[in-house]
């Protein structure tokens, strides 16, 4: 199990990504404080369809390089 969270900052494409907290994405941007802890999932699935249960005004999907299996969910 894994710890996902929520970028807060919008992508160019309106996007909010979901990222594990092993993806370097997430370790590159962290320090800005711009990601919102979601939870410990299984899968990565599971973690975008929690994030798009709290933040139903966003955009969600998950980030390609750490969440490919839920990336254009």
């Amino acid at each position: 199990m894994l710890n996902y969270y929520l970028n807060s900052n919008t992508q160019s494409n309106g996007d909010h990504e979901v990222h594990k907290e092993t993806c370097p994405y997430y370790y590159n941007y962290k320090i800005g404080g711009n990601f919102i802890y979601i939870g410990t999932f299984f899968n990565e699935q599971e973690a975008v369809k929690q994030a798009k249960k709290l933040y139903p005004v966003y955009k969600i999907d998950g980030c390609a390089h750490c969440c490919p299996k839920a990336h254009r969910s």
